[in-house]
């Protein structure tokens, strides 16, 4: 049985499981975990109805039909045309099924749709199926998820010469950008490049502002390779640090080594945020500390699970999650340190594997 086969009979498991008769999804991650096939974010409606006890079938506007892969047969397509509705389409193939879980993006005026369709048909999120399926990853996942973090890993090291005094963040964000793509990445998603106080702000989309002697620069960038995402955030100072920043920054590394050295299967995913955020506290910046440490990664940048106080989820063997503790001083710098790492038997593996010391640019 190949792996979307696999996923499709764990997915009626789950199904049966909670009493739920059927299974819709449209566009977002969830989709191609199943089928391989990612679904553009169009007008026109896609949708996989997935029955816990029948075959599945892909429902897809006849244009994009030629770009699905159905050589494994594990669903079958159903092409719609431009004259008929698709709403239709999945309510007929529902049949008489009375609970169906639904996509989490799914459209709200799809959901709507497929809601007057039949009235007397329910409705539930589809989230907390698909968490399960998708929390722990193959080992062909966690095989992608090293290789799209060995780009990152490789291009953050080429950057460490390359001069970022005098340019503006656009312009080194966009040469992170395209170092990326020529080496391996098929999409870029983001690409941070927060300089000076510009750097307090964790998730700031590069400007203008010119780049300056004396500035600590946030760099995090990230995208998609073979379907899997990447995402790393490195410190570059140029020339001589900020006042203060050396000494924040020893801290932030001891405790982004501790949450790592923390993670192994049997924890909680709060205790991984305890174990970076009371270094920090010690260290007089607990304050300054101000988002989780982490999220889940796959085939999106943020997924399950997260390490967040309150989550007392425990964590398994293939989970796979970044460590970005973090510290922002507003109106003077930012700093965050990030790796992916995965739960192993042993305890955990850091996906990426480049130095993470402060890297001093011209």
């Amino acid at each position: 049985m190949n792996e979307f086969a696999a996923r499709m009979e764990r997915a009626r498991a789950s199904l049966g499981a909670q009493g739920v008769d059927a299974l819709c999804l449209s566009v977002g991650s969830d989709l191609p975990y199943l089928t391989g096939y990612r679904a553009m974010t169009l007008e026109r409606l896609t949708m996989l109805v997935l029955p816990a006890d029948g075959e599945a079938i892909l429902v897809v506007p006849e244009l994009e039909a030629r770009r699905v892969d159905m050589s494994d047969g594990t669903f079958t397509v159903r092409p719609w045309s431009e004259t008929e509705d698709p709403v239709a389409i999945v309510a007929d193939l529902l049949g008489r099924v009375s609970r169906v879980a639904i996509g989490d993006e799914t459209w709200s005026r799809f959901v709507l749709a497929l809601q007057s369709a039949d009235q007397d048909r329910s409705w539930f999120p589809a989230g907390d199926l698909m968490r399960t399926l998708r929390i722990v990853k193959s080992g062909a996942e966690i095989a992608a998820l090293r290789e799209a973090a060995r780009t990152v890993d490789g291009v953050a090291d080429q950057m460490s010469t390359v001069q970022f005094s005098g340019r503006s963040e656009l312009d080194v964000s966009r040469e992170f950008a395209e170092r990326t793509l020529a080496d391996g990445h098929d999409e870029i998603l983001f690409a941070i490049v927060a300089s000076g106080p510009n750097g307090a702000s964790p998730h700031h989309e590069p400007t203008d502002r010119v780049i300056q002697h004396g500035d600590a620069v946030v760099v995090d960038f990230g995208g998609l390779q073979a379907g899997y995402s990447s995402d790393t955030t490195r410190m570059f100072v140029v020339g001589d640090a900020p006042y203060g920043f050396t000494d924040a920054y020893e801290v932030l590394q001891a405790a982004q080594a501790a949450a790592t050295a923390h993670v192994r299967p049997g924890v909680t995913a709060s205790s991984v945020d305890a174990a970076a955020r009371d270094i920090i506290t010690d260290g007089g910046y607990g304050d300054l500390f101000i988002h989780r440490v982490g999220h889940g990664i796959g085939m999106d940048t943020h997924e399950h699970p997260y390490l967040v106080e309150g989550n007392d989820e425990l964590l398994e063997t293939g989970m796979a999650f970044s460590v970005e503790p973090g510290i922002y001083v507003p109106g003077e710098w930012g700093m965050r340190l990030e790796d992916i790492v995965t739960v192993t038997d042993m305890g955990v593996e850091s996906l990426n594997r480049s130095h993470r010391s402060i890297r001093v640019v011209p």
